[in-house]
């Protein structure tokens, strides 16, 4: 199993659920865990056999700032899709970490998402 890993990616984004809360962007992290459709040894050195996690950044990033929601959870969720969707990928994993209660490091959500494909009959 070949899997690309994203670390921490910082983006802004306007995000919680009291009003006040999105009036000013955030600075959120998420880190994305992606099973591309072959195997890294079927790739044969070629970055249009692979997902191309620069552009997974970029797209994250565009992503984040399209408009303001109130829950990481739905966010989370939509990078998934996203991700399997326009990268061809054949599962995604997202968390996202929120910097928002004093009393912890951060609050975080955790979505697992995989293609659904065609069976052939």
């Amino acid at each position: 199993m070949s899997e690309i890993l994203i670390d921490s990616l910082r983006v802004k984004t306007w995000i919680g659920v009291p009003d006040a809360e999105r009036m000013e962007s955030q600075e959120i992290e998420i880190d994305i865990r992606i099973r591309p459709t072959r195997n890294f040894a079927e790739m044969y050195d070629d970055i249009y056999l692979t997902v191309d996690y620069a552009a997974v950044c970029q797209r994250v990033s565009e992503l984040a700032r399209e408009r303001p929601r109130r829950l990481i959870e739905s966010l989370a969720q939509e990078i998934s899709d996203m991700i399997l969707n326009e990268f061809g990928a054949t599962s995604a994993e997202v968390e996202i970490r929120k910097f928002i209660l004093s009393e912890t490091r951060h609050v975080a959500v955790r979505c697992v998402s995989q293609a659904v494909r065609d069976a052939a009959f």
